[in-house]
């Protein structure tokens, strides 16, 4: 699949522990001209954990996409895309605890 324009909702789980090689998979992702749509539950995207400092992937993430991460479900709700990744999806993305679907 051509990636060259594409818009690809990136969600990101709280598994801090996958942020390094996630961005580098988004990395990977613009590199191939796909525009990357970050996208993270709002305590995912202020947790600080053992794997790093919650602002120093968000400022990774937001400078790699060149767009804000969104962090509401009222935000998702608005924006077009043409393919969904979450990363990692080790559970289930529709269970009754998440705080949006995507």
């Amino acid at each position: 699949m051509k990636l060259k324009d594409k818009k690809i909702a990136f969600g990101l789980t709280s598994c801090f522990y996958t942020f390094k090689n996630t961005i580098s998979e988004m990395k990977n992702i613009t590199l191939e001209g796909g525009k990357i749509i970050p996208i993270m539950q709002e305590d995912t995207y202020n947790t600080d954990s053992k794997y790093g400092k919650a602002l120093d992937f968000t400022k990774q993430i937001e400078k790699l996409s060149n767009k804000k991460i969104i962090t509401s479900k009222e935000e998702l709700e608005k924006i077009k895309m043409d393919i969904t990744v979450i990363a990692p999806c080790s559970r289930n993305p529709h269970c009754k605890t998440c705080k949006f679907y995507i």
